[in-house]
């Protein structure tokens, strides 16, 4: 089995005019990317999309061991979209907090642990400012009783996941999907 390791610098986009990557961790990854594909299917912009891990500290991270929570890593979805006028970073941002609830720590639904946390992996300085912008928003118009705590860090390291968990719930179609992946606004 042959898996791919992006460290921060070596995973840039051929074409970084044409094309832009985000990274966001929402709970279960199969939900996630359900979520995404189903939102923004017939609107063309997203690329690809590819479950994986990413903010922990094993450099050989696999399922397992980032389910028994050995290794610190985050359960994610990593996105490579076309910016267009109908889509930008902070749509995306904006979507991934109505998908999921961003105010339970270190869970969504009934799973539990580190990897499933709330977290956004920004690839530069300008996504960065982006969701700590739409962030405060959300926090202000929707979660005022309750506080986010969805984390922002840089992209580090990505593992790609095994090939099953890709597109698996289009595979899947009746597979486990967490309770707490559904739009609130």
């Amino acid at each position: 089995m042959i898996r791919r390791l992006y460290s921060r610098a070596s995973h840039q986009l051929t074409n970084s005019a044409a094309f832009e990557q985000a990274t966001f961790a929402a709970g279960c990854f199969w939900g996630v990317e359900k979520a995404f594909q189903k939102f923004y299917k017939n609107q063309g912009v997203i690329v690809r999309t590819t479950v994986g891990y990413t903010g922990g500290i094993d450099p050989f991270p696999t399922y397992r061991s980032v389910c028994k929570g050995q290794t610190q890593h985050a359960e994610a979805l990593q996105i490579v979209y076309t910016p267009t006028d109908k889509i930008k970073y902070a749509d995306l941002v904006e979507f991934f907090y109505r998908m999921h609830d961003p105010t339970t720590l270190n869970s969504q639904g009934p799973d539990r642990g580190t990897q499933y946390r709330s977290a956004i992996f920004t690839h530069s300085p300008e996504q960065e400012q982006t969701a700590r912008e739409v962030t405060a928003k959300i926090q202000q118009l929707h979660f005022k009783g309750k506080k986010i705590v969805t984390q922002i860090v840089p992209a580090g390291d990505w593992f790609d996941a095994e090939d099953y968990h890709q597109k698996y719930l289009v595979k899947n179609p009746h597979g486990y999907e967490c309770p707490s992946h559904f739009l609130r606004w």
